[in-house]
């Protein structure tokens, strides 16, 4: 095989990947009907069409757009009514948002381990952690896999607990033929520059549930009532903060929407066909895809990589041959929110509410062995990889192989470096 471009050689692609974010004159028409409208704020024409129209692709009663991914979470916790001493169960490897909106509302999040083929929550781990005091449970659908739906909602019902879907990976995705965001008492989608439906920063929170709907809708809009509920008890209409986002972020969406169910085919279809080709090359493992899911939309494409298999190659060495074959480098996972340097609860005074709780909240208390297995070893694809030709997939196998192939003498200068 000939020669790695790490060391001089041609490389497997010198080509260009696609762009993020695609945007076209549709993005452009909106914003300009915005600007001279003059309805810049909130629930404009804009807002609503993008509320129905990605309500009506989810299969959702009820939906509102928020500020971005993490207010989802915290105002669905909210709408549960969590809040001081309660526990919400989250999966230990996910962005430090899912934790945190549990503090945000002075629950205490519990970190449990994952399942090691997809990276999403272990029904086993879940069922371990359940206690009399668990009030939420907050599944991630994670990178390009979603969470066992089937297990950890019997371990819900079992329990009669509450699950919020953390859709912020899975724009389109569907589990026996219905979408993610749909299965959950509520679902939280981010809608944030690097996501596959994005608005720059932007959320959306979803339920189909009326009377959740109605807090929803008062929670994200400064407490005010809804229209035709302005004489509701004041349990269905608390107190709140403005959370609600402007008519540019709005015109964004819907001009994004109408790509998305194209992207999403184009995604599944690529990393289908990439995870058989990667399959081939001995210390590949592509993550593992549940057969309840009918489609799988892609956050990121992630792999396992053992070295073992790559003549003990460490995984960076691995990263750069790869950047130099491709023009892109595979990065890594999240870090385990037991040792993340985002997740710090214990850095704000606002969260010493007691000594009990600092006690409860410190992250470090749980083991997290998977999540940091998975730190370790797994590397991944940004979901534009997945927007590239079919042709492009195989570029990406032949790079592995490439690598693979001369893994003894890469090892060899790493460890004379």
């Amino acid at each position: 095989m000939s020669e790695l471009a790490l060391q001089g050689g041609k490389p497997v692609y010198d080509g260009a990947w696609p762009a993020w974010p695609v945007r076209d004159q549709r993005e452009v028409e909106r914003l300009v009907r915005v600007a001279r409208r003059g309805n810049w704020g909130f629930n404009g024409p804009e807002d609503a069409e993008f509320r129905a129209a990605f309500g009506n692709f989810l299969g959702v009663r009820y939906g509102f757009c928020v500020t971005n991914g993490t207010h989802a979470l915290q105002l669905a916790l909210e709408a549960l009514d969590v809040g001081a001493g309660d526990e919400v169960i989250v999966p230990g490897l996910t962005w430090q948002a899912t934790a945190a909106c549990a503090l945000d509302v002075n629950a205490v999040p519990i970190l449990v381990d994952i399942d090691p083929q997809t990276l999403t929550m272990d029904p086993a781990a879940l069922r371990a952690a359940i206690t009399p005091r668990t009030k939420a449970i907050i599944p991630v659908h994670l990178y390009g896999c979603m969470a066992n739906l089937d297990e950890i909602l019997a371990v819900a019902n079992e329990f009669g607990i509450p699950v919020i879907e953390d859709c912020s990976h899975q724009h389109g995705s569907e589990w026996r033929g219905r979408k993610a965001g749909t299965w959950g008492k509520l679902a939280a989608f981010s809608l944030q520059a690097s996501k596959v439906l994005n608005a720059g920063e932007g959320g959306y929170v979803c339920t189909g549930d009326e009377k959740l709907s109605r807090r929803l809708d008062a929670l994200r809009h400064c407490g005010r009532a809804p229209a035709g509920c302005e004489n509701a008890p004041p349990g269905e209409v608390p107190q709140s903060g403005n959370f609600r986002i402007s008519e540019f972020q709005a015109a964004v969406l819907n001009a994004q929407l109408s790509r998305l169910p194209e992207q999403t085919e184009r995604r599944d279809e690529n990393a289908q066909y990439l995870s058989k080709l990667l399959r081939e090359i001995p210390g590949l493992e592509p993550l593992a895809r549940w057969p309840q899911v009918t489609r799988q939309a892609y956050y990121a494409y992630g792999l396992r990589y053992r070295a073992d298999a790559f003549g003990g190659l460490p995984r960076k060495r691995v990263q750069e041959a790869l950047k130099a074959e491709l023009g892109i480098e595979p990065g890594y996972t999240y870090q385990p929110l037991n040792h993340s340097p985002l997740y710090k609860p214990r850095s704000k005074r606002r969260h010493r509410l007691s000594e009990e709780y600092w006690r409860a909240i410190d992250p470090q208390r749980f083991e997290l062995p998977q999540c940091t297995r998975a730190a370790e070893e797994v590397m991944l694809f940004s979901h534009t990889v997945l927007l590239a030709e079919r042709e492009h997939m195989a570029r990406i196998a032949e790079a592995f192989a490439k690598v693979r192939a001369h893994a003894e003498a890469l090892s060899a200068k790493a460890a004379v470096g």
